[in-house]
Parts: structure tokens; C-alpha cells; sequence
């Protein structure tokens, strides 16, 4: 590999075909073990997988960097980005050739693609998220539990979970109400222009928080039925909780935890009041897989079959279990 420089950049040349991996803590990822597994199942063998990772907020000019990497270099076919999403959407935005809707409305980027010499910008979790959900939830779900949403973390994530929401047709799959808290002001005001851009019969109320047992009252008046959602990243990128080990989650409700490694305290929490509260538990590895078929997808621009992603979560089972 050599090195060469493209305006301010320094683009490394690849020497074969590379897919990176933009996020906090990558090489503990499961898809370091499994990227090789499905590659060849796709029948792209060639391709590797590299972890690119970033600070939390990191420096706007790193992430352009990471983007440069990726738009000079022939042999850096794309990447799919976690946890920096916005960070990246507002640092490198002017980068790219083309963002999708979903990019434009949430203000994120979490699958970056070339196509024909241009860059490609794509915002991939309200796809994700919404084939996870569908797994858990029945059709109808809020029409006859008459459960509400509370989403603790309004980032990438949290923003992705709202639109999916917003956009689901039949209205006895939507909530009346979803709450969404998040540390930070900022996060909310874009979530609250995007609720405003796309329009929703949604009521949704959003709260800044950082105070766990607040988080503990607020889960704590939802009626039965009601979802609770960790997409902080705390538990995974951060240490900790969003909610204390007195908060009791709402009787018969669905908790899903986004992160599928890392302490997961926020899971945990659930799991000791599973049988309790009679509540339905899941952590983020169905979302995991959803959100890498559909990245690779667009990266190896390859439709992904529901008979391949079985073959591919079956993979991934062998993966998991080691």
C-alpha cells in the first residue's frame, strides 16, 4: 500500500477491495469474525473489512478524513457508520454526490457507497429498525395494547426509531404517544424539525434529560403495553444505564435494548423483571444483522434475499456462540 494526496487528504491506496467500519470501538465488534464469513457467502471472497475509529464528537476534520478515504482511493469500496452518524452528516455532508431521503430528513449518514464516480450518502436505520421491530411486534400492535413509546436517546438511533414510526401506514401500528429524552437540547431540536418537515399524527413529547431517576418516572407512567428503548449507547460506547435499578418497567411491555455487546446494564435491568412484569426482552442483534445486510447491500450494490439473510443469520449464529 502506498499513500497520496488528494488536496488536504492523505488517501492510503488500498491494495485490495476494503469495506470500513466507522465507529468508537470496532475491532470488538462480531462482525469482524462474521464480515469474512458472509463476504463469501455474498461470492465477494476479495473484499476485507477495516475498523476506522473516532473519538465520541470527534474533530470535524477527522471525519472528513475518513470520508476522503473512501471517495480518492479506487479500492475503498464504501463503509457503514455507527455512532457518528449526525457527527459525520454535518462534518462531511458537502462531500458527498448524492444523500438519499432518509440522509436528508434525519440529518444522518450511516451507509456511505459509490456508484458511477460519485459518493453516495444513504441513512439506513429506519430500514433497520423497522424490520427489527416487525419481528417483535404484531401487526396491530398499538391498536390493541394501547401501549406508548419511550425512546431514552434521540441520536442516530432514537431518530431512526421516530421516522419509522411516522411512517408506518396502518395506523393501529402506530402510537398515540412517544416520548423521546435525550441529554442534550440539540439532538431534540433536530428531531423536532424533522417531525415538523415530515408531519405525523403522532403526539410526540420530547424531554431533555441526563437524570436516571427522571428517566424512572417517566417509564414508570406509561400504560401497559408501552416499549421502552435503550438507544443511547450507554452499555456499549459509554458505561452505565439511562434508567436506575429501582425504575420498573411498564407490566406486559416490550424492552429493547439496541446494543447487543458490551455490560448491556440497561437489558440486564429488564431481565430481572422479565417474569415480574411479564415483559418481552430483546437485544440488538436481529437489528445488528438487519442493519449490515442492508449496508453491505448497498455497498456491493446486491439485492439480499430473505432466503440469503437466513442463510446469512445462520452464519452469523455460528459466529455468535463461539
Amino acid at each position: 500500500m502506498s499513500e497520496k494526496t488528494q488536496g488536504r487528504y492523505q488517501i492510503e491506496t488500498k491494495a485490495i477491495p476494503t469495506l470500513c467500519f466507522i465507529g468508537v470501538t470496532t475491532g470488538k465488534s462480531s462482525i469482524m469474525q462474521l464480515f469474512p464469513l458472509w463476504t463469501k457467502e455474498l461470492g465477494r471472497p476479495e473484499v476485507v473489512i477495516e475498523g476506522v475509529d473516532h473519538k465520541l464528537h470527534d474533530d470535524p476534520k477527522s471525519y472528513r478524513q475518513s470520508v476522503a478515504q473512501i471517495k480518492y482511493d479506487p479500492l475503498s469500496l464504501g463503509a457503514l457508520v455507527t455512532t457518528h452518524k449526525i457527527d459525520l452528516r454535518e462534518a462531511a455532508g458537502d462531500m458527498f454526490d448524492y444523500l438519499d431521503t432518509y440522509a436528508q430528513i434525519t440529518g444522518e449518514i450511516s451507509c456511505i457507497s459509490k456508484r458511477d464516480g460519485k459518493l453516495e450518502g444513504y441513512a439506513k436505520d429506519p430500514i433497520t429498525a423497522g424490520r427489527s421491530l416487525d419481528a417483535v411486534l404484531d401487526g396491530n400492535y398499538f391498536a390493541r395494547t394501547g401501549g406508548e413509546v419511550l425512546c431514552i436517546g434521540a441520536g442516530g438511533s432514537g431518530m431512526a426509531i421516530a421516522l419509522n414510526f411516522m411512517e408506518r401506514q396502518n395506523p393501529g401500528d402506530r402510537p398515540r404517544r412517544v416520548w423521546m429524552v435525550n441529554r442534550s437540547q440539540g439532538r431534540l431540536d433536530k428531531l423536532a424539525e424533522m417531525i415538523s418537515t415530515v408531519g405525523t399524527d403522532i403526539e410526540f413529547r420530547l424531554i431533555a434529560n441526563e437524570d436516571p431517576a427522571r428517566n424512572d418516572s417517566l417509564m414508570e407512567a406509561l400504560p401497559e403495553g408501552s416499549i421502552v428503548i435503550n438507544a443511547t449507547g450507554m452499555g456499549k460506547d459509554r458505561p452505565g444505564s439511562p434508567i436506575t435499578n429501582a425504575g420498573r418497567f411498564p407490566k406486559r411491555g416490550v424492552v429493547w435494548e439496541i446494543n447487543y455487546r458490551g455490560e448491556l446494564d440497561f437489558m440486564h435491568q429488564a431481565l430481572a423483571q422479565r417474569e415480574a412484569r411479564s415483559l418481552t426482552v430483546e437485544d440488538g442483534w436481529l437489528y445488528f444483522l438487519h442493519g449490515w445486510a442492508e449496508h453491505i447491500s448497498e455497498v456491493y450494490h446486491q439485492s439480499i434475499s430473505q432466503e440469503l439473510f437466513k442463510r446469512l443469520g445462520a452464519i452469523a449464529e455460528t459466529v455468535r456462540k463461539k
